[in-house]
């Protein structure tokens, strides 16, 4: 059985941003929870708010989401941005708005890095999906069922 993350880079699934090219960025993002090294994410409820508020900015062009991966204490987002708003407000009101819904307590700050031209959007995908095996949490990377890619074949 192969994973949802390899078969999507397997099969050319993972997009780049239709976005105008002269603003359109590819970002890795990492935001984690107030609580760290405590299981905060990674349970039905709260990952399916995470989720569906994922999936809502995708499909209202708030981001082009390529991959949402939690992990027990934070989450790894590959998105695309147009630069009508700035990458710190469309975080913030990410976490603003999952804070309310499930109760989630995140860090002020976020980490972020911003996919060069010749940075491979496949090959950071694939590394993110690689997280819970490296730290430890499934024998196998199919095993992980936290992670959503807004690719109907591929949803939870």
């Amino acid at each position: 059985m192969i994973s949802r993350c390899h078969a999507c880079c397997a099969n050319n699934l993972i997009t780049q941003p239709i976005l105008p090219a002269a603003s359109a960025l590819s970002i890795s993002s990492r935001f984690c929870c107030d609580a760290r090294g405590t299981n905060q994410l990674c349970n039905e409820r709260i990952s399916k708010v995470l989720f569906d508020t994922a999936r809502i900015y995708h499909e209202r062009d708030r981001w082009n989401l390529n991959l949402l991966l939690l992990m027990p204490d934070h989450l790894h987002a590959l998105i695309g941005i147009d630069g009508r708003d700035s990458l710190s407000q469309i975080m913030r009101d990410y976490k603003r708005i999952t804070a309310k819904l499930a109760g989630v307590q995140w860090q002020r700050n976020f980490f972020d890095h911003r996919l060069r031209h010749d940075e491979s959007l496949a090959e950071k995908f694939a590394y993110i999906c690689q997280n819970p095996l490296r730290a430890g949490l499934i024998r196998e990377q199919q095993d992980w069922p936290y992670v959503f890619i807004p690719h109907s074949e591929f949803r939870r």
